[in-house]
């Protein structure tokens, strides 16, 4: 074979690979997926959290919400000696999610409705109570990554995504439940991470151990 043709047949290769690898994943048929659900008359995907017109801009961040959002107020994690972040209510994407994952919010509460009758699964609800969950709606920079010791500089370190890790899974300089889960299912893995934690390497892509 000749020197071009096997840097056409490699070149192929690299292209399919990329392929499988970044486009495996997508929304439809996925634990997103309401478009079949009993409670969605619409029968669309995609309305049940996002519209095109007249969305909800309360919360920062919020990609053309149309889903009712929860007014919960969350006990949150709390540990004085490994945690060096400051912590507040959730917000922002977080705060978009737990309005369908704290179980407060009718999965049916969208497009206005606000009468809904269909509520969460409880293997899936977090519920009000975020102490033994991993904290988010927390800046996570160089400071922080300084004054703890044992996080990676998320501005330098490399995700694994194709970037750094506050160019790939911060939102606004925040870690957020997007930072590990992807809604949209991008990555096709299991519990939507946006990627595998096989020997804890989502765990491991911030965390110095």
């Amino acid at each position: 074979m000749s020197t071009n043709k096997k840097l056409f047949a490699l070149a192929t290769s690299i292209i399919l690979m990329m392929g499988v690898s970044f486009g495996a994943g997508t929304i439809t048929g996925s634990a997103h997926d309401f478009s079949s659900a009993s409670w969605n008359s619409t029968g669309e995907i995609c309305v049940t959290c996002h519209t095109p017109h007249n969305a909800d801009v309360s919360v920062s961040d919020s990609p053309l919400w149309n889903h009712q959002v929860t007014s919960s107020t969350f006990t949150l994690y709390s540990n004085s000696v490994s945690l060096d972040a400051t912590l507040g209510q959730p917000n922002g994407i977080s705060k978009l999610c737990l309005s369908c994952h704290d179980g407060s919010v009718a999965l049916d509460n969208f497009g206005g409705n606000t009468g809904g009758a269909t509520n969460i699964a409880d293997s899936l609800s977090l519920g009000t109570n975020l102490a033994n969950d991993h904290p988010v709606s927390f800046t996570y920079d160089a400071t922080l990554a300084s004054d703890d010791g044992e996080l990676f500089d998320p501005t330098t370190q490399n995700s694994g995504l194709g970037g750094t890790i506050a160019a790939d899974m911060l939102v606004s300089n925040k870690l957020e439940c997007s930072s590990c889960h992807d809604v949209h299912n991008g990555s096709g893995l299991s519990k939507l991470l946006v990627k595998s934690n096989t020997s804890s390497a989502l765990c491991l892509t911030c965390h110095n151990k």
